[in-house]
């Protein structure tokens, strides 16, 4: 483990390759798990005004969804998720054949909106979680996204590479570099680089 500006890693995260690969897990993170994405507070606002955006791109059991309940609700004391159809399929999937697909990356991608997604999902398979006056990271390592191990094996991707668009993000371009740096070294005194 190591820290960067308060921010802990876990190495977990600077050993493991890492490259989604929707071919084989169909975006399972987006409608399997206990509840929808997490979100913060900031974001709150961000999905309710997205959601004219991508309403027709939703399917209509999300939209039943959406008016009986909104597009988040918050399970505890400020811990805020996407409301979901069922137990855990996030209101915001469409899905393209087999594989559910985030309908606000899509318009993100199509330039009709500035927000992309939950930094959550951006994250993922990383978890950012509050301990004490640090935050850390961890990599939650779950059987839906195993084919993304060998894959990001296959093209020589490390999940500290994968993520890079989302930690600088979420942190900043200047904490990006420095987590690398650190990264690189890590590495070196570990003895692993999934890089390779």
């Amino acid at each position: 483990m190591f820290v960067v500006d308060n921010v802990l890693i876990t190495d977990d995260l600077v050993e493991a390759a890492f490259c989604c690969n929707l071919g084989a897990c169909h975006g399972a993170c987006c409608v399997q798990g206990t509840s929808g994405a997490p979100l913060t507070v900031d974001e709150l606002q961000e999905v309710e005004d997205v959601l004219p955006i991508i309403r027709n791109r939703l399917r209509p059991e999300a939209l039943k969804v959406i008016e009986e309940k909104g597009v988040w609700e918050e399970l505890g004391d400020d811990y805020y998720v996407t409301t979901c159809v069922g137990e855990a399929e996030c209101v915001f999937v469409r899905y393209d054949g087999r594989v559910a697909k985030c309908s606000i990356q899509e318009a993100y991608h199509e330039g009709k909106t500035s927000f992309e997604k939950p930094i959550s999902c951006h994250l993922y398979p990383i978890r950012v979680e509050q301990l004490g006056e640090y935050e850390t990271l961890n990599y939650e390592q779950i059987d839906i996204c195993k084919p993304a191990i060998p894959h990001g094996k296959r093209i020589g991707i490390g999940l500290a590479e994968f993520l890079e668009g989302p930690l600088v993000r979420k942190y900043g371009k200047g904490w990006y570099d420095q987590f690398m740096i650190m990264v690189l070294e890590r590495r070196e005194i570990l003895g692993h680089d999934p890089t390779n």
